[in-house]
C-alpha cells in the first residue's frame, strides 16, 4: 500500500550558500472508486484511509446514508497487467436491495488534489439532495471563543504536516471544541470525505451538533459534502465561495470563514454562534 511522504533529492539553498539534500514530500496517487465493480470516479490523494474515503464519497454523492447500505468495501486484486494489487482500486458492493443510481460517462466523476469535483454534466447534477435534512433545526450552539481555538487545535493535530507542509486537513469537533477525528489528504475534499466516511463506518451519520474545520477555503463542493452528512456547523481558515454561501442559506447550515484567532466572518446561520 502507498505511503503517506516519500523522500526526494532536493538542491536547497541558504544564506546563498547551495548544498544537496533528501526532503519529505507528502505522496500523491490516483484512487479509483468502484461501485459494484463499475468504475465511478477517480481521485488524486493520499494513501490511507481509502475505504472511508470511498464510502464517504458515496455519501456526499448521496448514494449511502445507512451503515447496512454497503455489503463490503475491498481493494480490486489484478487492477494491473499482471495481475497485481495495486492498492489504488477500491470497489464498494452495495447490500442487496440498496438502489444503484445510473452511472453514465456524464455522471462519472474525476476529482483531483486541487480543484475537487470536475466534469458534472451540469450544476443540477451537483446539487444532490441530501439524506439527512435536519440541518436547519440542529439546535447546536458554539461559542465565538471556543470557535476562534480550534484551528490552532487543528494545527497542532497534524501530524504528517508537520514534516511535508503539504497537507490539507479537515477536522470534526464538539460545539465545546474537542477534536472528535482530524484526516489529512492533499486533497482538501479527500480530508472531508475521510472524515465523513469513518463516521459513516462507525454509524454515526448524520453528525448533528457538529463542526467540522477545513484548513483551506469553503468551497460549494465542501459545503455540500457538509449538508449531505448532517453537519450543521462548516467553518474554514480562508474564504468561502459564493455558491457555498448560497447553499449554506438553502440548507440551513452555518458557515464561517476567515476564522483566525479572536476574527471571524460568518456567512450564515449566525443564530449558532454566541458571544
Amino acid at each position: 500500500m502507498g505511503r503517506v511522504t516519500e523522500r526526494r533529492r532536493v538542491v536547497r539553498i541558504r544564506n546563498g550558500g547551495a548544498g544537496v539534500r533528501p526532503d519529505t514530500l507528502v505522496a500523491e496517487e490516483p484512487l479509483e472508486i468502484r461501485l459494484n465493480g463499475k468504475p465511478l470516479a477517480i481521485t488524486m490523494r493520499t494513501p490511507g484511509d481509502d475505504f472511508a474515503l470511498a464510502v464517504g464519497f458515496l455519501v456526499s454523492e448521496g448514494v449511502l446514508a445507512a451503515a447496512s447500505d454497503v455489503q463490503a468495501v475491498t481493494y480490486c486484486e489484478g487492477a494491473t497487467e499482471d495481475g497485481s494489487n495495486t492498492y489504488n482500486v477500491v470497489n464498494v458492493q452495495l447490500a442487496a436491495g440498496v438502489p444503484v443510481p445510473d452511472i453514465t460517462l456524464e455522471r462519472n466523476v474525476y476529482t483531483t488534489s486541487s480543484c475537487g469535483l470536475c466534469g458534472k454534466a451540469s450544476l443540477d447534477a451537483v446539487r444532490t439532495a441530501t439524506r439527512f435534512p435536519g440541518i436547519a433545526s440542529d439546535p447546536v450552539r458554539v461559542s465565538a471563543e471556543v470557535l476562534s481555538a480550534m484551528p490552532d487545535r487543528l494545527r497542532a493535530a497534524q501530524k504528517v504536516f508537520d514534516r511535508t507542509g503539504g497537507l490539507h486537513a479537515a477536522g470534526l469537533f464538539t460545539a465545546q471544541g474537542e477534536l472528535l477525528d482530524l484526516r489529512e489528504d492533499v486533497g482538501r475534499h479527500n480530508a472531508v470525505d475521510k472524515i465523513v466516511g469513518r463516521a459513516y463506518q462507525s454509524g454515526r451519520l448524520p453528525l448533528t451538533g457538529a463542526v467540522l474545520l477545513v484548513s483551506g477555503r469553503a468551497s460549494f463542493e465542501l459545503a455540500q459534502k457538509a449538508v449531505m452528512a448532517g453537519i450543521p456547523v462548516l467553518a474554514a481558515v480562508s474564504a468561502p465561495s459564493s455558491l457555498a454561501v448560497d447553499l449554506a442559506l438553502e440548507s440551513g447550515m452555518t458557515l464561517v470563514g476567515f476564522l483566525r484567532g479572536p476574527d471571524m466572518n460568518i456567512y450564515a446561520g449566525e443564530e449558532r454562534i454566541t458571544l
